[in-house]
C-alpha cells in the first residue's frame, strides 16, 4: 500500500488545480500587465483569486498580496514592517519555535540591520507563555510574529488573547501570523483576531508550489524587499504567476467548502492513530492532542530508535512521513521545537510527524500502525546501547 503522512510538507493537489494551472499556462496565457485582450483576460484571473481569498477571510481585496510561498510572505511581512516603523522602534517580538522562514529572518534583522528580537518560550505543549509576552512589550516594540499552527507538533497558539494584549498595550504594534499550517484547517478571520499580516502558502492546501499570498491590512506601513516593475502597488515587483495564483485560488475555495465535515474526520483518524500508536511501549505524543490542537499533525516519539532509521523502514513499506520540518533542511538535525516544548532527551532525535489531508483515509492510518508494530520491536532489538 502507498500512504502519503507528511501533508505538512506538502499536499496532493487538487485534480481541478491541475486543470486550472494547466488551462492558464497553455491557453489564458497573457502576461496581466499587457493592454491586450490575452493580457485583461490573465488580469481577470488575479483579481477573481484576490475576490475569492478577501471573502474567505473576510477582508478587502485589495488587502491580498500574491507572493513565491509562505517563505516569501515571512519575508515581506517581517523585513519590509521592520524597515517601514524601524523610526518607532526597533524592537521586534516572536516564538522559540517559529518556522525557519520566522526565525532566519528575524536573525538577519537582529544581526544585519541592528534589531533587538525578543524570542518567547513556550510550554510543554509548545504554547507560547502570554506572561512572557506581557513582560516583553516595551516602548520599542514594533512587531510581533506568532504562528497559528506549529508545523511540526500540532500545537495551536491564543492568537486571539496575544494579539488582544499586544493591541491593548499599544494600538500601533503590528501583529503578523504565519498561518501556512492553519489556513485551509481553521475559519480565521484576521480583523477579528486584530492581526495585521497573515502569511499563506499554496502547496499546504492542495494547490500549486511556488505561490502564496501576505494579508496586509491597508493601515499598515511596509516597505517592498523586490523591486521592478511595481506590481501589485509596488509591494511586491515582478509579473504574476498567474497560473499559480489561480491554482491557489482553487484550492482555497475546495478546501473550505465542507471544511468542518472533512476537519472532524481528520480529527477522527487523528484520535484513533494516537489510542492505537500509544500501545507500544516507550512512545509518547508530543504537544497537545486534544480538540485544541491541530486536526492534522501528530508528533509521535519512539524511545529507542533514531527517527531517520525508522523514516526509512517505514518508506520500504510504502509508507511516507517526515523528521520533522521539511522546510528546514532535508538533513537530519536535533528540532529545536522539541527542545522549546521541553522534550525528554530520548525522544529529541528519535520523533516523527504524521500529517494528514482530507485524502487520509482509515485504511492507510490502520495499515501505518500495524506497519508500527512490526517494525519497532524489531529495530529496538538493533539499536546501540
Amino acid at each position: 500500500m502507498d500512504v502519503y503522512l507528511d501533508n505538512s510538507a506538502t499536499t496532493r493537489a487538487y485534480e481541478q488545480v491541475g486543470d486550472v494551472v494547466r488551462r492558464v499556462m497553455c491557453e489564458d496565457f497573457g502576461n496581466p500587465s499587457s493592454m491586450h485582450y490575452r493580457g485583461v483576460d490573465a488580469e481577470k484571473y488575479i483579481k477573481e483569486a484576490k475576490e475569492n481569498l478577501a471573502k474567505i477571510l473576510k477582508v478587502q481585496s485589495k488587502e491580498i498580496f500574491f507572493t513565491s510561498g509562505g517563505t516569501e510572505s515571512d519575508n515581506l511581512a517581517l523585513v519590509g514592517a521592520a524597515r517601514a516603523n524601524k523610526r518607532a522602534g526597533k524592537h521586534l517580538i516572536t516564538s522559540s519555535i517559529e518556522h525557519p522562514a520566522i526565525l532566519n529572518t528575524m536573525r538577519y534583522l537582529e544581526e544585519e540591520e541592528g534589531f533587538r528580537v525578543t524570542y518567547l518560550p513556550v510550554d510543554q505543549y509548545g504554547r507560547i507563555k502570554i506572561s512572557a509576552l506581557k513582560d516583553a512589550l516595551d516602548e520599542d516594540t514594533i512587531l510581533v510574529s506568532v504562528m497559528y499552527v506549529n508545523n511540526e507538533v500540532g500545537s495551536v497558539q491564543p492568537i486571539m488573547e496575544a494579539a488582544s494584549i499586544v493591541k491593548a498595550y499599544n494600538k500601533n504594534i503590528l501583529f503578523h501570523v504565519d498561518a501556512v499550517q492553519g489556513f485551509g484547517k481553521y475559519h480565521i478571520y484576521p480583523k477579528k483576531l486584530k492581526v495585521d499580516m497573515l502569511s499563506v502558502s499554496g502547496h499546504k492546501i492542495h494547490g500549486p508550489k511556488g505561490v502564496g499570498f501576505l494579508y496586509i491590512d491597508e493601515h499598515v506601513k511596509i516597505r517592498p524587499i523586490l523591486f521592478g516593475g511595481e506590481q501589485q502597488k509596488n509591494i511586491r515587483s515582478g509579473t504574476e504567476n498567474v497560473p499559480g495564483i489561480a491554482g491557489l485560488s482553487a484550492a482555497a475555495a475546495l478546501i473550505y467548502k465542507d471544511l468542518d465535515q472533512k476537519v472532524a474526520e481528520m480529527r477522527n483518524l487523528k484520535a484513533h492513530f494516537i489510542e492505537e500508536v500509544m500501545k507500544i511501549p516507550q512512545t509518547t505524543i508530543h504537544g497537545l492532542y486534544d480538540e485544541t490542537s491541530a486536526p492534522h499533525i501528530i508528533s509521535v516519539g519512539f524511545a529507542g530508535i533514531r527517527s531517520e532509521v525508522l523514516l526509512h523502514a517505514l518508506e520500504d513499506k510504502g509508507i511516507c512521513v517526515s523528521s520533522g520540518s521539511a522546510c528546514a533542511s532535508n538533513h537530519p538535525a536535533i528540532s529545536g521545537v522539541l527542545k522549546g516544548i521541553g522534550a525528554k532527551r530520548e525522544y529529541l532525535d528519535a520523533t516523527l510527524r504524521f500529517s494528514m489531508s482530507e485524502f487520509t483515509t482509515r485504511e492507510e492510518i490502520d495499515y501505518t500502525l500495524d506497519t508500527l508494530n512490526e517494525l519497532v520491536p524489531v529495530l529496538r532489538r538493533y539499536t546501540r546501547h
